[in-house]
Order: C-alpha cells, then structure tokens, then sequence
C-alpha cells in the first residue's frame, strides 16, 4: 500500500470474529446436551461447531444471502422449466447440515437424546446461516405427515432420511437423496387454509395409494427446488393432503409452475415462491378431508424448529456483542468494563440462554413422547415457545446492533442480516396470533394438557419466590381465563414462567435467580438492561461466551 494514501492508523476496533468453535465456547448448550442425555453427540458437535467457526463457512453463510436465488421459468429454446439456481456455497451448507444428519438424525437414531444433539446441531447451523435451514427444516418436519400413507414412506423416506445432499434437478430415481418442501397457504386465505380453493380430483389408484390431479394455486412455497412438496387441496371429502413430487414418477416434469420468487425482507439465501397447479399429479396422504390434521404434524415440527432458529439468532447476536465490547474502548475504557454496556449485555446474555433452555426442552419432550406427559408438553410449550421466543429475537438482535454502535448497522457485519432473518420465525408457521389461538385451542379441548404443563413447574418450586409466586398465579387460572383478549398476556407469563423452570433445574442458581429476578418481577421494564446492581454481571458476561 502506498504510505502516502494513508491518513491515518485503525486502533481501537475489535479483530473480525473468525476461527472458533461455536460450541466449544458455548457452556450453556454444553451444559444442556449433557442435562438431556445428548453427551454422545458431543463430539459430533465440537466438529461442526469447529467449522462454522471457520472464516471460510462464515463466509459462505454470507454470500448465500448476498448471490440470492434466481428463477428460470424457460430455456432458450422456450420450453418450461421452472428452475432456481443457487450460489454454489448454498449447496455446499446444505450438503454440510445432512452430512450431520440435521434433516433426519431422531427419526434413524432411536438413541435417547437424539432430538437434543440434532437440535444443538441445528443450532449452531443457525447461527451461521438461518436461510438454508428452512428446506432442512421441512425435510425434517415431513416425516411424521408422511408415514399416515405407508407405500408413500417406503418409497421415499429411504432418500428423504440420505446423510448425503443431491441439489441435481432430476427425477426422484435419478437422484441419492431428497428434500421435500411444503405449500399451504393461498391468497384469499393465509392463515385460514380451509379457505383454500385448490382442487384435488381423482383419478385411480396405484402401488403408492390414490392419485389424484391438482388444480390451483399457492401464495407462498418455499424451496421450490425440493424434489417433493406436501400440500393441501379440497376433495369431495374437503380439504385433504397430498405428496406431490416435483417430477413425475415416469420421469417427466410434473406440471407445477413457478410464478416468480417473493422478494423478501430476509431469509434471502431461501427461495420462497408463488407456484400454480396445472393438474400436478400428487398422492393422497392420510384420510380425505383431514387434510389439516395430517399436515399439523408437520406444521407442528416447523414450528419448533423456529424455536431452534430464533434461539440461534440470539446466541450469534449476543456473541457478536461480547466479541466486540470486550476490544472496543470508548472514554478510554472496554466496553464490557462500563456498568450499563455490562447491564445490557448481561441481559441479552440471559435472554438467549432462556429461549436455548425452553427450545431444548420441547426437545426432550420429543425424545420422550411415548409418556402422556411429554406429548402434553409438546402440545403446549411448541405454540407457548413459538410465540415468546420469536417474538423476543426481533428486539434482542435491535439491542444488539446499538452495543456495536454503527458498525452493527453495516453489511459487513452479520447483525444487519440476522436482524432481517428474525421475524421470518414470528410470521411463518402461525403467526403470534395464532400460536396465542392454538394455546387457548389446547387448554379449552385437553384440560390434562395445562395439568402437565403446571407440574413440570411445579419440578421447580422452592428455589426463588418470585418463581413460586408466578406458578401459584397460573396455577389458580381456569380455561375461562384464558380468552383472545388475555391471551397474550398468559402466554408470554407461561413462556417466562417455563423458561425460569429449566434454568431453575440446570442448578446454575447464578442465571436461573438473575432471570427470575429480570423477568418475573411485577417492576420488570420492557426494554433490556434494567438488572439489579446486586446481580453478578461480569459472571454472566464470562458464562457466556469464552474465547481461548
């Protein structure tokens, strides 16, 4: 460089976060793989976190969202095609995630604790690059939906659940592994599918069930590039679910046109799509006309699966925060010296370990669901989680960027992205709203499913009075309290109130009476920062994140 054109020298400015194990460094989640039996996935996990902590898939995560997705509806020559092209980076994360299994490990590995270490591996995916997770997700997600239609699962699942990644665009024979996408929503309706107004006719049977041709139209189809999609259609019989594949099975494109790609606010790495149906051939799963309560358990693993995604936006941001406060000087001391820096980031710090502590308890759940108490926990805390914790990542990643000052505003950066990416997780899958309608849903027909969620509060009793106030409180409400209007206000104590129990149970009395005391206070403020001068921050600081 020539010396003449520099005006001056960079000081003060912290070196690029690059090069670190992202669950080496993570004691929280290290402590929680080992509390749900998840140890045996440790080293597993202390690999992947090793790469992504490398700058070389720390910027693969970024050019992913930089050379978006591009549609082709036509080859030169006019014929159809409807192809997305991606950056090769994009199929290189995505052959990384099914290496690890992140698509499939619980439903191949019946070892106990297998949802905990894919859940911590979708973890440290997320904070690397949340876009890709999306198809991984539905991937994962389809399975349960899949296996009402036996025929259907033998003939795919051997692929859907590939350790190996095939991004070719070529029929299901041709090719070692599958995704598998979803479409449900269409204009006139959104949340409201049994609005929907496409039509499923049918026309015979075969060796993988009933076929039928479908007509119509979706508002929204994320990877659209998945080789098969489940999607919903109105038969004589109603609104029913399907399996239709993105080429027919005689190795000819089936007819589901692309319109255009939606241009996002984030989540730009992930092509999401407006698709019509032009008599597609698809299978029936499940019975007809109980389309809705084939696909919700799908709808419901996606759900949770935001859970994991807005959880790892937090943790990213928040070590984003402490990488940078503890280099950065201003009025010639760190950062993380100052009391206030040192109050708000002991408070992301909290956050974020609570949405980790509640996600992998639905986890667990999950790893346990032949006892009634853990499907009722899944039934609750999935639509209780989804709610509080997606909600809380938006502010928790705005807060971020102010401890970074400008530069947490730039591109260069990845808080600027993950703040785009976070409220993809409040809006798909149900919105609020909808999450706070299914908790009312739940607790009005299975009255036995708030019983178990206030016993496994109750595991947690006799460590922190604020925490025993707040279980009384929810324990003496009735299904009559719980209304659209109180709704919200229930919803994020149950949330608050379940996070406090796990943290309470991982016998860490330091974060566990810090959150009881940050967020079960009546004086609690709403905006972060406001902990108690008697709380041990620097010890929250230092928990949080370490870096040999």
């Amino acid at each position: 460089m020539n010396k003449d054109l520099t005006s001056h020298q960079v000081i003060n400015q912290p070196q690029p976060l690059i090069n670190y194990n992202s669950f080496q460094n993570d004691v929280a989640l290290q402590q929680i793989c080992a509390h749900f039996k998840g140890d045996w996935g440790k080293d597993s996990l202390i690999k992947l976190g090793g790469l992504l902590g490398q700058a070389e898939w720390i910027e693969k995560g970024d050019v992913v969202n930089k050379v978006t997705p591009e549609f082709y509806s036509h080859d030169a020559y006019g014929r159809r095609i409807d192809e997305v092209r991606y950056h090769p980076a994009y199929h290189e994360l995505m052959a990384l995630a099914c290496k690890y299994d992140i698509p499939s490990l619980p439903w191949k590995n019946n070892q106990e604790g297998s949802h905990i270490v894919r859940m911590a591996r979708n973890y440290l995916y997320n904070q690397n690059e949340a876009g890709s997770a999306c198809p991984l997700t539905m991937t994962f997600a389809c399975v349960p939906s899949i296996n009402h239609n036996k025929a259907l699962a033998k003939h795919w699942l051997p692929k859907i659940l590939n350790s190996d990644y095939d991004g070719r665009n070529l029929p299901l024979s041709e090719k070692k592994a599958a995704t598998v996408g979803m479409a449900m929503t269409e204009k006139q309706g959104g949340t409201d599918v049994r609005a929907n107004t496409s039509q499923a006719k049918y026309v015979g049977s075969d060796e993988l069930g009933e076929r039928y041709q479908l007509t119509g139209h979706k508002w929204f189809c994320s990877a659209p590039m998945s080789d098969a999609f489940l999607t919903l259609a109105q038969t004589e019989a109603g609104l029913s679910c399907f399996l239709m594949p993105r080429w027919r099975y005689d190795g000819d494109k089936n007819s589901i046109h692309i319109q255009r790609l939606k241009d996002k606010m984030g989540n730009r790495s992930n092509a999401s799509s407006e698709i019509e149906f032009a008599g597609s051939d698809a299978h029936l799963i499940g019975e007809p006309g109980k389309g809705v309560r084939t696909i919700i358990e799908m709808v419901a693993m996606t759900r949770y699966d935001c859970m994991i995604g807005s959880s790892a936006l937090m943790r990213q941001a928040t070590v984003q925060v402490l990488h940078h406060i503890a280099q950065r000087k201003v009025f010639g001391e760190l950062l993380i010296d100052q009391p206030l820096m040192q109050n708000v980031a002991a408070d992301l710090c909290l956050e974020s370990e609570a949405a980790l502590a509640l996600t992998a308890r639905v986890a667990h759940a999950l790893d346990h669901q032949e006892q009634q108490h853990e499907r009722d926990l899944v039934r609750l805390l999935t639509a209780v989680g989804k709610y509080w914790i997606c909600k809380r990542a938006s502010m928790h990643i705005g807060e971020a960027q102010e401890c970074l000052g400008g530069i947490g505003y730039v591109e260069e950066l990845p808080l600027a992205r993950l703040y785009r990416e976070a409220p993809v997780n409040s809006i798909w899958e149900g919105s609020g709203n909808v999450q706070c309608l299914d908790v009312i849903r739940a607790i009005h027909k299975s009255p036995d499913c708030y019983q178990s969620f206030i016993k496994e509060l109750e595991k947690s009793k006799g460590s922190h009075n604020l925490f025993d106030q707040t279980v009384d409180e929810l324990k003496a409400l009735s299904d009559k309290d719980f209304t659209q209007v109180s709704a919200r206000f229930y919803v994020e104590k149950m949330a608050k109130a379940m996070q406090a129990a796990q943290l309470i149970l991982m016998n860490n009395n330091l974060i566990s009476d810090a959150f009881c005391e940050a967020r079960l206070a009546p004086s609690s403020g709403l905006c972060f920062g406001q902990l108690h001068s008697a709380m041990d921050m620097n010890a929250i600081l230092e928990r949080a994140f370490i870096i040999d």
